[in-house]
């Protein structure tokens, strides 16, 4: 039988991880499952009472919470890792957020595609649900749009949002697995399968491996989503500066960002009456905003704010 162990980093939202484990109790597989939650607020630590209490009202699965003291998602992550490898055998380890609860058959779209692709980690799709409908401008940006793809191998993923790990590429992947000078900016996952990609690592995505993930009200609206393809922009120049050395990739780079920079003011008056095409044009021009601050060495640390409960 395969051993899955599922890692959930957490701070201050114990109604979405509550909601999360209840939808981790729902699966249908015939895995064994552990979880894992790590609680990155060490004051309030709601992750750690709630996993308390579910253990005491027979939770399905076997379920460990832990403290990690020093904020941070690079440290929680880190911690999580560490813990999964040291007091478990799972052949696999997998990552959801907190603010995301998956569809039943989840982890068997997971199993399978591992099986078809003998992949070193598989991204999965994820459905977002808004709380307040953010209209038709929001259709076409990346950082809040659905994450759907064909399923099979693919050659990058970009972020630990729905994800699922092989145990021995990870035991092979240098310490810390995830750079802490990402704590609060986001892009630690970025960098982490950057790093496992130059190191030899195959990648796939699974498509039915679903999980939803919740947008609250104050993600809904345009200010935020201009941020994040702000941070979005940073912290991918920080991972490019930080590993590539080619001056033509550079150069590359540079002309995309000119381009961006030069053509947007054209593209918004022709898009005018197209909200979504507008909305991905600003996501566009924030984001190349956000390399061009990398460059200059400045990081914006998105995670300083919390969103939802």
């Amino acid at each position: 039988m395969v051993e899955v162990l599922v890692g959930i980093p957490t701070f201050r939202r114990p109604k979405g991880l509550a909601r999360l484990l209840e939808g981790l109790a729902k699966l249908e597989t015939e895995a064994h499952v552990s979880i894992l939650v790590v609680d990155n607020d060490s004051v309030g630590q709601a992750g750690n009472a709630l996993c308390e209490k579910l253990r005491k009202a027979n939770y399905r699965w076997p379920l460990q919470a832990i403290i990690v003291a020093e904020r941070g998602i690079a440290q929680a992550r880190n911690a999580l890792v560490e813990r999964a490898l040291a007091n478990s055998q799972a052949e696999f380890i997998a990552m959801l957020d907190d603010d995301e609860w998956p569809d039943s058959n989840w982890l068997n779209a997971f199993l399978r595609v591992l099986q078809q692709t003998s992949a070193d980690a598989v991204h999965g799709a994820v459905v977002r649900r808004f709380e307040a409908d953010p209209g038709a401008w929001a259709s076409r940006c990346p950082v809040i749009a659905p994450l759907r793809g064909r399923t099979g191998p693919i050659e990058m993923i970009h972020s630990t949002s729905n994800i699922i790990l092989s145990r021995d590429r990870l035991e092979r992947t240098k310490r810390p697995w995830f750079d802490p000078m990402f704590a609060l900016t986001g892009g630690e996952d970025k960098e982490f399968f950057t790093r496992m990609r130059l190191s030899g690592a195959r990648f796939a995505w699974a498509d039915d491996a679903i999980v939803f993930a919740e947008v609250p009200a104050s993600r809904s609206k345009l200010t935020w989503v201009l941020k994040r393809s702000y941070r979005v922009g940073n912290s991918d120049m920080r991972v490019l500066l930080k590993y590539e050395r080619s001056a033509r990739i550079l150069a590359f780079e540079a002309a995309k960002i000119v381009g961006v920079a030069l053509l947007s003011p054209l593209q918004l008056v022709m898009q005018a009456t197209s909200p979504g095409a507008r909305t991905a044009v600003l996501c566009r021009l924030w984001r190349a905003a956000g390399k061009i601050a990398a460059v200059c060495g400045s990081h914006f640390n998105e995670y300083e704010t919390v969103h939802g409960s």
